[in-house]
């Protein structure tokens, strides 16, 4: 599970923070970002049959959980930082704070029959795998 931080450069002017499309382990096909969610809402709580994303915390504090069937990670992104998400992996989102930005770019464009919403059905989907 990678996580990592976008290269950034800053002066007096401001800051610059380019996303290479190259550096990501997939074709980006979308990006969206959530921002208004109230500190300590939790968002998420689905999986996919197939879309990756990169998440990325564009400003504030973003703990990110991620369960794969076998093991549970807690990560907690500040600005800049992202987190990989593969397919068929479990995952929510706790905003930390009143004013956290989260940046998904995903590998898919957005289709409902994607989504794995039922954590039973994934528990089972994923021992399917196994």
């Amino acid at each position: 599970k990678m996580s990592s931080k976008w290269p950034k450069y800053s002066g007096p002017e401001g800051a610059l923070i380019p996303i290479e499309f190259s550096e990501i382990p997939f074709e980006p096909k979308r990006v969206f970002y959530v921002y208004g969610v109230p500190k300590n809402q939790v968002r998420g709580m689905h999986a996919h049959h197939t879309t990756q994303q990169v998440l990325t915390c564009l400003r504030g504090q973003i703990t990110v959980r991620l369960d794969d069937g076998e093991e549970v990670t807690h990560t907690t992104l500040s600005q800049n930082e992202n987190i990989f998400v593969d397919k068929m992996v479990w995952d929510s989102q706790l905003f930390m704070t009143d004013d956290s930005i989260l940046m998904s770019i995903c590998s898919t464009e957005y289709n409902i029959d994607d989504y794995i919403l039922d954590y039973q059905l994934f528990r089972e989907l994923i021992g399917k795998k196994q």
